[in-house]
Order: C-alpha cells, then sequence, then structure tokens
C-alpha cells in the first residue's frame, strides 16, 4: 500500500458524517505506487491489443468470442486478482484491484463479463467455500480455463431477491441436491463453466449452491436482445430436477443470504468503479471530437457551452475518482490491520464500508451517465450515429443503474445502514444531532471565521453535515421504525449524504494536493458550491414531507442558516477546469 497514514478511528464506515478528517488521513491517487499503477498499464495495454480490435465482432455475439477474451485475460493473471495466491490468484491489494478494474472499463461489455467472473462469480467460492471447493474451482478460474457467473436474480424476484423461488430439495439417498426453478438475466449464462447458484431448501432456507456447466436438467436459455452491453452474455437459466452434488452446497443452509449481500457489497464498489473508467473515457472522446469540430468559423471547444460540459464532466469525474480513492484506502487500510486471513477479513471490511461501496455504485452510475450524455451532445448528429463511439457507450451506460441492486434501492440502503448503526451505539449520530439541537437553540455563533485558501470549502462542508444532522433528526422523530415506509424521504437524505461524501472527499485531495490556485482546487470548489445548493433542495424536501406548521417554520430558517455559502464564479471555474481538459484531450486529474 502506498504510504499514506489512514486512521481506523475515523474512518469507520459512515463515519464521514460526523468525524473530522485532516487531508493527510485520506487516500487519493498521488498516493497510489508505481507498482499499483503497472498493473493498470498491464490491463490497459491488453484492452488496447487484445480486446478494442474486437469490438465490431463481439457486438454482434461471434460465438465464442467473449469466452476466448476472458481466457485470455486468465492467461496473463488479470482474472486472479480476488484469488489467494495458494490457489493460483494475485491475490491483489484494494487499491491494485481498483486501478486494474478501471482500465479494463473501456469497452463495457468487456468488462461486465470481466467483472462477472473475476469479481461476483468468484468472490462467493474465495470467501465461503470449503477447501476443497477452493482448491477445485478457484486455480481454474484465475487462469481462465473455468469461467464463472453469478445467479440471483429471477423473473419475480430482482431487488427483492429473497423472494427467490428457486427450491433445492435433499435427494431421498442424501447425496444431491435437486434444483428446480429460473434465474434470469444472468451475466455470462450463455458460456459460464461454474454457477453461483441461490434457491431455497425446501422452499424456506435462502442458500447458496455451486452449479456446473452439463448438469442434468440444467439448460441455458436464449441470450437476450438488449438495449446496451450488447458483446455480453445475458440469459435465462432453467433447472429441472437437476442434482447439484451435497457436497456443492456454499457457506450453510439458511445463510445464503451472508453470501447473497457481501458479494453485492463488492460488486457494487467494483460497479462503480468501471462507471469511474468509462466516465473518463467519454471525456477523452468528448474533448478530442470538440477540438476537431469546426462551426461557424472555429473549433466547437472554444464556445462556452461546450467547455462548460467539459468542465463539468471532468469535476463530477474528479468528485467520483476522490470518493472511490478514499473508499479503497480506508478498506485496504482495513485488511492490511486485520490478521493473516485477509479473504476474511476482506468480507468483515465490505461489510464495514457497505455504505461506502452503495454510494460509489449510485454516484459512479450517474457521473457515467451525466458523462455519456453530454459526450453525445458534443458529438451532436454524430453522436447519435452507431459508428461512432458516443452511441454505444449511451447505451451501454444505462444498465449500471440497474445493475448489482437499482439505485433506489442503494438510496434505500445508505439511509437504512446508517440508522442501524446509530441505534447500536456503532455511529454517534444520534449525540451529534443532539448537540446541533444545542446550537441551534442557543443562535448564531459569534466565532471568528477560519481563514486559508479552503476557509468558505471548510465552513460549507461542517454546514452540510449539520443540514444532514437537522433533516434527518426531524425525519426519525416522527416516522421511528417507519422511516423506510417513506421512500421519498429516505432518497433526499441519501441524496445529502452522498453529497457530503464528494465534497469532503474532493476538498480533502485538493488539500492534500497543496494545490489552492489549481485546476484540481476549481474542481473541488466548483463541486461544493453546486452541491451545497442540491443539499439545500434536498433537506428542504425532507423537512417539509415531515414537520408542519410553526416547527416547520422554524426547521426551514435553520436550513437557511446552516446553507448559506457565498456566492462563486462557477463559469471561470468550469472553464478552467476545461480547458485543463482540452490541452490534454482527457481528464487532467490523473493520478494527481
Amino acid at each position: 500500500m502506498a504510504t499514506t497514514t489512514v486512521s481506523q478511528s475515523v474512518n469507520r464506515g459512515g463515519a464521514f458524517l460526523v468525524a473530522p478528517i485532516a487531508p493527510a488521513e485520506i487516500f487519493t491517487p498521488a498516493d497510489v505506487t508505481d507498482d499499483q499503477r503497472l498493473i493498470g498499464q498491464t490491463a490497459a495495454e491488453f484492452v488496447a491489443k487484445e480486446i478494442v480490435p474486437l469490438i465490431p465482432d463481439l457486438e454482434k455475439h461471434k460465438e465464442g468470442l467473449m469466452a476466448q477474451a476472458l481466457k485470455k485475460a486468465g492467461e496473463i493473471g488479470l482474472l486472479g486478482a480476488g484469488i489467494p495466491e495458494i490457489y493460483g490468484g494475485s491475490e491483489l491489494d484494494k487499491i491494485s484491484a481498483t486501478v486494474l478494474t478501471e482500465k479494463i472499463s473501456v469497452y463495457a461489455s468487456f468488462a461486465v463479463a470481466f467483472g462477472g467472473t473475476s469479481g461476483i462469480g468468484t468472490i462467493p467460492i474465495a470467501s465461503f467455500g470449503t477447501e476443497e471447493q477452493k482448491r477445485k474451482y478457484l486455480p481454474k478460474i484465475a487462469s481462465g480455463e473455468l469461467l464463472a457467473a453469478y445467479c440471483l436474480s429471477e423473473p419475480q424476484a430482482g431487488s427483492d431477491s429473497l423472494a427467490a423461488r428457486t427450491r433445492a430439495v435433499l435427494s431421498p439417498d442424501g447425496k444431491n441436491w435437486i434444483l428446480n426453478g429460473q434465474k434470469m438475466w444472468i451475466t455470462n449464462g450463455g458460456f459460464a463453466d461454474v454457477y453461483i447458484v441461490f434457491a431455497k431448501v425446501d422452499g424456506e432456507k435462502f442458500s447458496a449452491f455451486i452449479v456446473e456447466r452439463g448438469t442434468p436438467g440444467f439448460t441455458v436459455g436464449a441470450e437476450e436482445n438488449k438495449m446496451g452491453i450488447r458483446g455480453s452474455s445475458t440469459v435465462p437459466l432453467f433447472f429441472e430436477n437437476a442434482p447439484v452434488p451435497k457436497e456443492n452446497l456454499l457457506h450453510e443452509i439458511g445463510r445464503g443470504h451472508i453470501v447473497a449481500f457481501n458479494t453485492l457489497n463488492a460488486g457494487r464498489y467494483t460497479l462503480g468503479v468501471s462507471c469511474m473508467g468509462g466516465s473518463k473515457k467519454a471525456l477523452q472522446e468528448a474533448s478530442k471530437y470538440s477540438r476537431e469540430r469546426v462551426a461557424f468559423g472555429k473549433s466547437i471547444s472554444e464556445f462556452g457551452l461546450i467547455k462548460a460540459k467539459l468542465g463539468e464532466m471532468a469535476i463530477r469525474i474528479y468528485a467520483l475518482e476522490s470518493m472511490i480513492y478514499r473508499t479503497a484506502g480506508m478498506m485496504e487500510a482495513a485488511i492490511s490491520t486485520g490478521g493473516a486471513d485477509k479473504v476474511k477479513q476482506s468480507m468483515l471490511v465490505l461489510e464495514e464500508y457497505a455504505i461506502e461501496s452503495s454510494i460509489t455504485k449510485v454516484a459512479g452510475s450517474e457521473t457515467l451517465d451525466f458523462c455519456v450524455d453530454e459526450g453525445l451532445q458534443i458529438f451532436g448528429g454524430y453522436g447519435f450515429h452507431e459508428d461512432y463511439p458516443m452511441a454505444r457507450a449511451y447505451r451501454d451506460s444505462r444498465i449500471n443503474r440497474i445493475f448489482e441492486g437499482t439505485n433506489e434501492i442503494n438510496r434505500m440502503l445508505i439511509i437504512q445502514m446508517l440508522m442501524k448503526r446509530a441505534m447500536a451505539g456503532a455511529l454517534p449520530l444520534i449525540p451529534a444531532a443532539k448537540k446541533l439541537a444545542g446550537e441551534l437553540l442557543a443562535g448564531p455563533s459569534f466565532e471568528e471565521p477560519s481563514t486559508g485558501a479552503f476557509a468558505e470549502e471548510e465552513r460549507s462542508l461542517a454546514q452540510a453535515k449539520k443540514v444532514f444532522l437537522l433533516a434527518a433528526g426531524a425525519a426519525v422523530e416522527k416516522f421511528r421504525d417507519k422511516l423506510a415506509d417513506h421512500q421519498e424521504i429516505v432518497a433526499a437524505l441519501s441524496n445529502i449524504v452522498m453529497d457530503v461524501y464528494a465534497i469532503e472527499s474532493s476538498l480533502r485531495r485538493a488539500q492534500k494536493s497543496a494545490a489552492a490556485n489549481s485546476p484540481m482546487a476549481d474542481a473541488a470548489r466548483s463541486f461544493g458550491y453546486d452541491a451545497m445548493d442540491r443539499i439545500e433542495k434536498e433537506a428542504r424536501t425532507a423537512l417539509a414531507a415531515t414537520s408542519e406548521g410553526d416547527a416547520l417554520v422554524t426547521q426551514l430558517a435553520a436550513l437557511r442558516r446552516l446553507a448559506k455559502h457565498a456566492p462563486v464564479d462557477t463559469i471561470a471555474l468550469r472553464t478552467r477546469v476545461a480547458e485543463a481538459v482540452l490541452a490534454q484531450d482527457r481528464y487532467p486529474f490523473e493520478g494527481r
């Protein structure tokens, strides 16, 4: 791990809402080591040489081609990132795995297939498998000899995965589990060799199984006709009295939800990283095209509205990247201090940072959607044409807000997990809310304002956290354990949480770089200013749906006081960021 001090005392999952953190205590892309960058370079070269030339044929679903591409990735060790060395993997640290995932993500269909086998298709065995299961499957998955798939969704059980109808019963001779049912939307399903399948034992106990291709009674349906990620395999699976050896039960009967949800935590973080890679690619293509395209006698990159788009794309990517590497640093610090069994520790860490993983997934997918949409607009009519890169990027992006739990589900989870930890005393949100209530009753503070290059941003960050406590406190006080039933309020609170994490991560990164007058600082300031406007709006929405009468008047007055922030020339800030993009024709803060 790169040299940076990541304090676990202030970096518990969700603690960013209440615990102060110094710039030196967060991990940033500048802290990535040369060895970790080399892993990314290897992945980038592999994609450029082995995958990009195949894209036309992959998009047409040329039979066997995606499987061949994955096997090539396995041959050079790219599929074994999450597999311990004892089982033939490279057991990469969290930072290296993040760099690898980002560089793999140039072509979305390959990124999806890659993650389907090396990520969610592998984690269940690596984390919950018996010694025999690990030795049987992991070395061959790491080498690409076997490809894997994760099979959770069903026609009637998508977001509500525990409503699965696929059943498993023990055969009369006690040797096999007999599976009956159907799975839907299974990535890599058309060519995988090993399937992680979730079913209810005796129709009640949600459990996980390892199913091999060729199992009698197990059949693979036709490829789905998808809007995007056309190069990846997505199929339904059918089980009709399919016998699965008793020893292929994964983990314990009735504990399949532990396997499923921990795997999804990992998948959500990884998906966010993949979206970051796709966002950078969209920005690169848009910048290059804008400089080449001439209209009204000059390059369209000289027009203010084009610069505004390029600048805002880069700013949102910067915020996302800051959150991702901060999270990766916290995860790696926790894993590396947790003892010899890093796989087991990784599962505990993924649970600890489930809130940040959901934030990464939502922010990543929505940043990518923004970037491909603005990128397509910059291309104009050519952006709508399939011979140009933005049309495919636009189509491919849309699935990410559905993958790994919809963004709506993840917004609900962010608040549910925060409240659960607060009620258990693991996260001091309740004392912080009580302290805020005292401050508001005491009236305005006459403390000397802080000074320094980022003084206004520091003040806004502190106030943003108080805004969350104000809105969340009011909602919890009224609805208590029924808060989850009020989804619109929960979503508003979740949006505040995500913006707080993004503001702080962006600001601390800029401060750590000691770049107070640079495009990076401009990006941090612009993002923070706009985020404060969003935070105020979301809090107002939540409060208006929670309180009424004099109580609402008092709360809105407190909100106005907390959300007040000095005006900033965001046009100038975005313009300077855009000029940094155009100077390099790519995301300008790479490795910084």
